[in-house]
């Protein structure tokens, strides 16, 4: 294979998460201008494993390698490269499946508490998910991963610490509808809808 059939594209999002500042958008944008021979390789603090579940349904397999106490180096080939993929062992048991999704995305389950409210206004069963105190993108990725097991028409209420604007916009392309409320001491609450 040579070297023009495809990009290595690296995107190191430890500065962001170090600022505190999410780079979920970042990372999205990114591999919305991948080519399908493109190879992505994503630096981050942490096994990014609830990331691993949504790039795996948009067609990336992936392997993560351990490179130090905060460092993960995790690299992303689409399924139409078939060269490259050749030459890659993925680990494909990492991905975060639905089963793994139910109990919480970030494997501490225990951390995870869904309410159940029966909602006058629904006939499915609402899900409460109280995100606030959670460093990004865990409060995003805990919602994603709710919101993926539900049924549509299904209600979710989650409580942040801010408005979650890059949720919003996967809201959005997910076909979700959204009532945000801010709330007096600076927190948001969101209804969300699955589409």
């Amino acid at each position: 294979m040579s070297s023009t059939d495809y990009r290595i594209i690296e995107l190191d999002v430890r500065p962001h998460l170090s600022k505190k500042i999410e780079p979920f958008q970042l990372i999205m944008s990114t591999v919305k201008g991948l080519n399908p021979m493109d190879v992505f390789v994503l630096h981050t603090p942490f096994k990014p494993t609830p990331l691993l579940g949504i790039l795996k349904m948009r067609g990336y397999s992936h392997t993560s390698e351990r490179i130090n106490a905060e460092h993960w180096c995790t690299t992303f080939v689409h399924r139409k490269n078939k060269t490259w993929s050749k030459d890659v062992t993925f680990n494909n048991a990492e991905v975060l499946n639905p089963e793994e999704a139910s109990s919480g995305c970030t494997g501490e389950s225990e951390s995870t508490k869904f309410t159940y409210s029966s909602d006058e206004t629904t006939l499915s069963p609402t899900i409460t998910l109280d995100n606030r105190g959670l460093e990004p993108p865990q409060p995003m990725m805990r919602t994603l991963a709710v919101l993926k097991r539900c049924e549509p028409g299904q209600m979710v209420l989650i409580h942040n610490d801010r408005v979650p604007v890059f949720l919003m916009e996967e809201l959005n392309n997910l076909g979700c509808s959204y009532t945000v409320e801010d709330q007096v001491d600076g927190t948001a609450k969101l209804r969300i809808v699955k589409g």
